[in-house]
């Protein structure tokens, strides 16, 4: 009778694991909605109290972690996390960019496609080998953003989506500095990041951070509150979830973005933007789904 709660409990866990890293996925997928509520800030404005909230939260989420250590543990992310650090900013303005220049569901549908691009950086850089599952999803999901980004031509968002395809080409780099310094803590790279954003915004502003406090208060929510929750339940469910569990979870993100602006803004997604994200969406979990039937 003892054994059995034994033998429950790594079953339990994963499956605390799972609700964790949707609920950290559906938090962050209101960042779309919170940016069309946003009336009088503009993008740079938006974007230093985005990286404030988030700054604040990174700090504690590594100062809880490391506790009186925390400066070192800044300090041993070197020059690679020093760049990763820069890739992750220009990806967070690059991903504000995008969001206020063309649909929310353009935006993140375009994020799906950075495991195939950090799949593709890591075979150029890495010399890692490409499993045939890999190849087929990448081609797939490589006609999904070609279909968004031609799109874009027609309807006059080519700079939102060409932003969203960066942030896709900044985050598929920074995950593949993540794979090669794999005995570096990368977290506190979030707190450098969040530091280079913010001393950006503050020069291209000049300074004129001026907006009302509701604005301030929405763009400290979307940094802090739900970019800093996502996180920690990342964190949190990455130790109980192999990597193509985390993948299929986090593809909520990119359903629900574009719902709840739908649902509250009445921004309907275009059908070849649907047909685009479908394509790359499929792509994902697709390649998740073939990785949990043959892992390794």
């Amino acid at each position: 009778m003892t054994a059995r709660p034994e033998q429950d409990t790594p079953r339990a866990r994963r499956l605390v694991a799972i609700g964790l890293m949707a609920a950290g996925s559906i938090a962050i997928s209101f960042g779309g909605l919170i940016v069309r509520n946003i009336e009088q800030a503009d993008e740079w404005q938006l974007m230093f109290y985005r990286a404030m909230g988030l700054l604040f939260s990174a700090s504690v989420l590594v100062a809880i972690r490391y506790r009186r250590h925390t400066i070192f543990r800044i300090r041993d992310i070197g020059w690679p996390g020093f760049w990763g650090a820069c890739l992750v900013a220009v990806a967070s303005m690059a991903f504000v960019q995008a969001v206020t220049h063309t649909t929310v569901a353009n935006a993140l549908f375009m994020l799906c496609a950075i495991p195939f691009i950090s799949a593709a950086f890591a075979r150029l850089f890495l010399k890692e080998a490409l499993a045939w599952p890999t190849v087929v999803t990448m081609a797939l999901a490589a006609a999904g953003v070609s279909v968004m980004l031609i799109e874009g031509f027609g309807i006059g968002s080519v700079f939102g989506n060409g932003m969203g395809l960066l942030t896709a080409l900044a985050f598929a780099a920074y995950a593949v500095i993540v794979r090669w310094r794999r005995d570096v803590d990368m977290m506190p790279v979030l707190i450098v990041s969040s530091l280079i954003i913010m001393a950006t915004a503050t020069v291209v502003t000049r300074g004129a951070l001026d907006v009302p406090w509701h604005e301030i208060a929405l763009c400290l929510l979307w940094g802090g509150v739900l970019s800093g929750f996502a996180n920690w339940m990342f964190i949190l469910a990455s130790r109980q979830l192999i990597a193509a569990e985390v993948t299929l979870i986090m593809l909520l993100e990119f359903v629900f973005g574009p719902i709840w602006v739908w649902l509250f803004v009445n921004e309907v997604p275009t059908e070849w933007t649907m047909v685009g994200g479908l394509l790359v969406i499929g792509a994902v979990a697709f390649r998740a789904l073939v990785e949990l039937r043959h892992p390794g």
